[in-house]
């Protein structure tokens, strides 16, 4: 019967075939799951770096000592913001081009907490002290270390009114802050006089006081070096005039800041708090100014 013997014929040679047809499938499958194995290896590789990269950007953009951002990452903040208020000039708005005001803020007061506490306590005050002024800007704002105890703003969108209240309000705030205390006892109550630091302030507005960055920084040193001259815990402007008074009130009952910032053309809006460690911007035109020297290190 040649019917039995095809069959037996095919299955002896079917055979073979089947367990090389399963080899394969089975070291088919093996390759597929170290495939799998090695993606997964890959994707949490480049997540690994992608966070050590994020890490060294803001490593690179924050001040070690304040934790806020520092002088390069100030320089490209306020080119960008230069640059796009010249792009909102160059576009032909109507109510002209976008405001933007520069604060430089400098602390006096801080040799006697140097002398009191020493270099590391004054240190870790001083970063008390700027974390609590990132805190009086809003989260559009960048707040940065300058140098020593200097400290640049950069107001986006603030005309010379929104300048104003700021500047008041940080003044006030470094007056009133409560210094850090190391003792183990109840702590001394606060002297009625302030906490022995004061701030002067000057401040630059774009675009009366120039269109570039080294021009603004200068207006703003030479207003900051007239608050100084009138012996600090104060303000000043280049102008108008109502940018160069004082404050008014050195009670301690809040900074005229405090009431309406929101109301009027080119204040601020209420505070959001700041936010010392949003992503750093990118700029590729930095502004060409000197490199300021540090005083606590």
């Amino acid at each position: 019967m040649p019917t039995p013997l095809l069959v037996q014929a095919l299955a002896a040679l079917s055979a073979p075939a089947l367990t090389g047809a399963t080899a394969l499938g089975l070291r088919l499958r093996r390759r597929g799951e170290q495939a799998a194995a090695r993606e997964a290896r890959l994707h949490e590789r480049v997540a690994e770096l992608e966070a050590r990269c994020a890490e060294l950007e803001r490593t690179a953009s924050c001040d070690p000592l304040t934790g806020v951002w520092n002088y390069r990452h100030l320089q490209l903040t306020l080119d960008r913001e230069i640059e796009r208020a010249r792009r909102a000039e160059r576009a032909g708005r109507q109510d002209g081009p976008r405001p933007l005001a520069v604060l430089l803020l400098e602390i006096a007061g801080f040799d006697a907490v140097i002398a009191e506490h020493g270099r590391a306590r004054a240190g870790a005050i001083l970063r008390d002290l700027a974390q609590r002024l990132a805190m009086e800007i809003r989260r559009a704002d960048t707040l940065g270390r300058y140098s020593g105890q200097e400290f640049l703003v950069v107001l986006p969108d603030t005309g010379a009114e929104g300048a104003a209240q700021v500047a008041e309000r940080l003044v006030w705030s470094v007056r009133r802050h409560l210094l850090l205390d190391w003792s183990s006892g109840p702590r001394e109550p606060r002297p009625a006089g302030g906490n022995g630091l004061t701030a002067a302030v000057g401040v630059a507005v774009l675009p009366g006081d120039g269109t570039h960055a080294a021009v603004l920084l200068r207006a703003a040193d030479k207003a900051l070096a007239d608050a100084r001259a009138a012996g600090g815990d104060c303000w000043r402007g280049t102008s108008p005039p109502h940018l160069s008074q004082p404050l008014t009130s050195r009670a301690d009952n809040g900074p005229a800041a405090e009431r309406d910032r929101s109301g009027k053309p080119g204040s601020l809006s209420p505070c959001a708090g700041g936010d010392p460690l949003a992503q750093p911007v990118i700029s590729q035109t930095p502004a060409t100014v000197a490199g300021p020297g540090d005083g606590l290190s």
